[in-house]
Order: C-alpha cells, then structure tokens, then sequence
C-alpha cells in the first residue's frame, strides 16, 4: 500500500471516528468509488489504536477516574465515582458486544459493505440526529448519567454497527432523546468508544496476528500515528464548537453526501 493510501485512510479513520458522520462509511466508500485497494483488516486495527490513543488523551481525566474505579467495582463496590463510571461504560458495552459477535459469525458484517446502504444509513440517521438534537431536553448532564440510560445508549450504539449510521452520532442522538445537554452527550459518547473500540480491535487483532509481517508492521504505525494526531483535532473542534452550534452542520454533510451516494448506487 502506498503512503498516499495509508496517509489518506488514517486522516479518513481519525477526523470521522468521533464525528457524527461515520467513519466505517467513509472507509468502505474510499476503495467502492476510488478504486483504490481495501486497506485490510491490520490496517483498520493500527488506525482504531490510534483513535483509541485520542480519545483517552483527550478525556484523561474521567478516564484515570474510571479506571481507579475498576478496582472498587472487582471487589463488588460501587460505591464511587469511579467505580459507578466503569460500571455504566461496561453496560453500555454490552449490546455492542453481543450485536458485533453476532454480524460476525453470521458473515452479515461484510453483506453490509455497499454504498447504497451507506447512503440510506447516512441520511436517514443524519435526520435521526437531526430530530433528538432539536426536539431533545437539555435537563440531564454527565454525572446524571444512570444504568437505564447507559444501556440505552448502548443499544443506539448496536445500531450503528451497519457501516454509515455513525457510532458517536448514533450515542449522542440517544442522549440527546434521553435529555442530555450537547456536550455532555458528546463526551458520553466520546467515553463509550473506549470500550467499545477496545472491543473491536481485540476481534479484529486476532484476525490479523498471523498475517503479520514487518512491513505491514511499519504502515500500521505510520498509520496509527496519523489517526491519532487528526482524531485529536476532530475531538478538540468538536467539542469547542458544541459550546455555541448544534450538530446541524454534521446533519447538512450527511444529508447531501447520503443523497450523493444514493444517486451513484441507484444510477
């Protein structure tokens, strides 16, 4: 794979991955219109560690407090901030889980991969986000965060295994159904990928470990660090411009580009 390529999918993973506007739709769109190779299961796991390294930077501080909870909820405790936080992300986690196993062993995760369901997915959940964004409360925040509404939110998160419904966009319309204020859906969201993420490169490591080579090795790093740096500025601007705009910009991208794809697929 060319630098340009490997360059090109990092940019792609790392400024759409926590944007409501589907980063696995992107993916499958960049060889099905291009004609560029598949990037391939290795390097869809380098640019997930590279997001995951975002994010983690990004929210370290509820993160380091999740995570010293971890050991208060082993012992059966939940009696802490931290501990309650973990507890909830892993709930969250659940349907993800069950949802992304079951796609995998039925071979419906690759039946998916067409830009005619992208293009559905892309416009109808943009007006999903659309509709809980405007209509939805501003009554909760992120310490109101609940067991029910993180399960909640976890299966809006199952739903946007099908490429082009966006994982962050499809949390963040189930927080703000659930009353959520902008940004704090917006960092539920955003700590719900860990997990998540975690999850999913762990299934997809498996694959890949066999094929690994050194190689294929050092476009995983290049491609990692890429991811990193631009899901880092995707996360900075986003959560800087939730202070004064609603997520109808993502809406507007999301509506033309779905409308674009359909009258290519359809064409």
């Amino acid at each position: 794979m060319s630098l340009f390529q490997l360059i090109l999918v990092a940019l792609i993973q790392g400024l759409t991955e926590f944007l409501p506007v589907s980063s696995s739709g992107h993916l499958i769109l960049l060889p099905s219109l291009t004609g560029m190779e598949d990037q391939g299961q290795t390097i869809d796991v380098a640019v997930h560690i590279g997001t995951l390294f975002a994010v983690i930077m990004f929210f370290w501080a509820d993160v380091k407090i999740a995570i010293a909870g971890i050991g208060r909820l082993i012992k059966g405790k939940v009696d802490t901030q931290g501990a309650r936080l973990a507890l909830y992300l892993g709930i969250a986690t659940v349907p993800v889980i069950i949802f992304g196993l079951f796609l995998k062993l039925t071979g419906l995760d690759e039946m998916l991969r067409s830009v005619a369901l992208v293009g559905w997915t892309m416009l109808i959940f943009g007006l999903v986000l659309y509709w809980t964004d405007q209509k939805g409360a501003t009554s909760k925040t992120a310490p109101d965060w609940s067991p029910k509404d993180a399960f909640i939110m976890g299966l809006w998160q199952a739903m946007a295994l099908v490429p082009g419904t966006s994982r962050s966009g499809a949390t963040i319309s189930g927080a703000r159904q659930l009353g959520y204020a902008r940004e704090d859906a917006a960092k539920l969201s955003m700590l719900m990928s860990i997990p998540t993420i975690i999850a999913s490169g762990s299934v997809l490591g498996l694959d890949v470990v066999a094929d690994a080579n050194m190689q294929l090795a050092k476009d995983s790093l290049i491609a990692a660090v890429f991811a990193f740096f631009a899901a880092l500025l995707a996360l900075s601007l986003m959560m800087r411009l939730l202070k004064s705009v609603s997520f109808t910009p993502y809406v507007i991208y999301r509506i033309f580009l779905g409308g674009a794809l359909l009258a290519y697929a359809y064409s």
